[in-house]
């Protein structure tokens, strides 16, 4: 029987033993305390997709859109209107909202990723009505003088704005909003959204009820970030319409009246220099240098397979981390078609 090879940490010996401390750091996309001197775990709800696209300023910096991307980013920054971007898993799609926002300095992109149970609620705003309701019965022996005002004003305490109501707060800056994988969610969030995209507002009932007893209509809530905001008479209103970005990986179609309400891109394939550039973003560019032929290899076969980066970083990242024998059987193993018939 021949000796496992030196790589494997795991080895299916049944003896027990310590080799895990032996494993590199983690790639970038997986790691999980980074940043974090204690390791303790995310608490921003931006990290995690900043984590899951490994290092978003450097990705910003190494993207270079082809002509039409180009054209059909800056027509949705014209017109105010949402860039609506398709294509294949790995495409580049999320990306693109990230190097926007860094050319333009529109400060840090608000991620709204979207599954089937996503509602519009989720990305406007929550209230929290069952904290609040605890809180009033432990306050209820308290004095009633000013309790009316209090109570009205404490509201917006218990009101935290969502992605798509922080995008859409007042300012003479945009924001982006990063409206991921819209096809995921289920038939009515696209039109939903029709209305909020339009107008560029929204209401929050539990603030407009008690308007007229806020002092200058006016109420504190969180924002996205964890930031104090006041919002007056209930209403969120934009000044300056965000950059949204809605990416869908094509598994399904849009109605009409929200296609008609935005700008379309559709991205191809990426070529051998964008995948290069994508590889030295997130493993440098030594790691691009000597992985020539696998992003060869990745691209041939691409052609007539559906496949994602993400499989080729996993590739490139574990045939050097590990560096084990049979290095392109290896890689061929991680890369396999998203489209195999079951």
């Amino acid at each position: 029987m021949s000796e496992p090879s030196e790589w494997l940490i795991y080895r299916g010996i049944g003896e027990p033993h310590d080799d895990v401390a032996q494993l590199p750091p983690p790639p970038p996309w997986r790691d999980f305390a980074a940043g974090r001197a204690d390791g303790t775990a995310e608490t921003d709800p931006g990290e995690s997709s900043d984590r899951r696209l490994g290092i978003p300023g450097r990705v910003a910096e190494e993207h270079r859109p082809g002509a039409e991307e180009l054209e059909m980013i800056n027509a949705a920054l014209y017109l105010r209107r949402p860039l609506l971007v398709t294509g294949d898993p790995g495409a580049g799609k999320s990306t693109l909202a990230h190097s926007v926002a860094r050319e333009l300095e529109f400060g840090k992109v608000l991620r709204w990723p979207v599954v089937s149970r996503t509602t519009l609620q989720d990305g406007l705003y929550h209230y929290d009505a069952i904290a609040r309701l605890q809180d009033v019965q432990i306050a209820s022996h308290a004095s009633a003088d000013g309790a009316a005002t209090d109570a009205a004003q404490s509201v917006g305490s218990y009101i935290r704005l969502g992605p798509l109501g922080t995008a859409l707060l007042p300012s003479d800056r945009p924001r982006v909003l990063l409206i991921d994988e819209l096809d995921k969610s289920d038939i009515d969030l696209p039109n939903d959204l029709l209305n909020v995209l339009e107008e560029g507002e929204f209401a929050i009932p539990e603030l407009e009820r008690i308007a007229d007893r806020l002092p200058g209509g006016e109420a504190d809530v969180l924002d996205h970030d964890g930031n104090k905001v006041r919002i007056k008479g209930g209403r969120v209103q934009c000044r300056a319409f965000p950059f949204v970005v809605l990416t869908s990986n094509g598994e399904r179609d849009f109605p009409a009246p929200l296609m008609r309400r935005c700008i379309h891109l559709e991205l191809g394939r990426p070529d051998h220099k964008r995948l290069a550039a994508f590889v030295k973003a997130h493993l440098g560019e030594e790691a691009a240098r000597s992985s020539e032929d696998l992003i060869t290899h990745f691209l041939e076969r691409s052609r007539s397979e559906l496949l994602a980066t993400d499989q080729l970083l996993n590739a490139i990242y574990l045939t050097q981390a590990a560096a084990p024998t049979g290095r392109d059987r290896l890689a061929d193993l991680l890369i396999q078609r998203l489209d195999r018939p079951r």
